[in-house]
């Protein structure tokens, strides 16, 4: 089941804001922009930062209310930057992008996600229509974010938590598999070089366990073990021919 988005902008102010969540909003699989009052010109600069959102852009529906705007959907969504956890503060209790991401996974219907001019953010009033509110943690000196960056995050989470279940989406990178003989082979024939080149005895244990930590940090795959364990063969066979050339000297 996927969720049908709508991308409703309350009286953006910066054409080139409407513009860039119009492209986020094809990225990102939304099916409509709806913008409601707004102050922005929607003119060339809107159209030029919309990119493949052009015809989003061009197909937004216009209200002069945010109820006009949300009238059809089945859930609201509002963002913020003033986040709560007090159990009286309803009107701005918010979840995380990432929670938000989680709860549509299952759902069908209209969900209009809905973002506030860049300078005041939604009004009371606005904040009432939403069934829950959304909150992007930032620094608390700085916490307000640009109003396409703001879109970006929250159609992102929205967009990822689908993962695999959604046929349109590009691939997630691959999962790394990790092999744990392939480490402990690595390390062996690493003490066996320290051992064949005269490391010092009582440095060896502290080295070995210094490159099972970094092992550990960087979680190798088993095909790049296999590519680091041909760094040995390629050791041990520059040793057999630089002996074979000290042997045939030496007749």
């Amino acid at each position: 089941m996927t969720p049908r988005i709508d991308v409703v902008l309350v009286r953006p102010k910066e054409d080139g804001n409407v513009g860039a969540v119009a492209r986020l909003a094809r990225n990102f699989g939304a099916e409509r922009l709806v913008v409601v009052a707004p102050r922005a010109r929607l003119g060339a600069e809107a159209r030029r930062r919309s990119m493949a959102g052009l015809s989003l852009l061009l197909a937004a529906r216009r209200t002069a209310t945010l109820a006009r705007a949300v009238a059809e959907s089945d859930l609201v969504v509002g963002t913020t930057d003033m986040s709560t956890g007090r159990s009286s503060a309803y009107l701005r209790r918010s979840i995380s992008p990432e929670r938000l991401g989680e709860l549509l996974v299952p759902v069908s219907g209209r969900v209009a996600i809905v973002l506030g001019p860049e300078d005041n953010g939604l009004s009371r009033d606005e904040l009432a229509l939403c069934d829950l509110l959304v909150h992007i943690p930032a620094r608390r000196e700085f916490p307000t974010l640009n109003l396409s960056h703001a879109a970006a995050i929250v159609l992102y989470a929205v967009h990822r938590a689908r993962g695999p279940t959604d046929p349109e989406t590009t691939p997630a990178p691959l999962e790394l598999e990790l092999n744990g003989r392939e480490k402990e082979l690595f390390l062996e024939r690493t003490e066996a070089l320290l051992a064949r080149i005269g490391y010092p005895r009582h440095k060896r244990r502290g080295l070995i366990l210094l490159f099972r930590r970094v092992l550990g940090r960087a979680t190798p795959t088993e095909a790049e073990y296999r590519m680091m364990l041909g760094l040995f063969r390629s050791l041990e066979r520059a040793r057999h021919r630089e002996e074979h050339g000290r042997q045939q000297r030496q007749r």
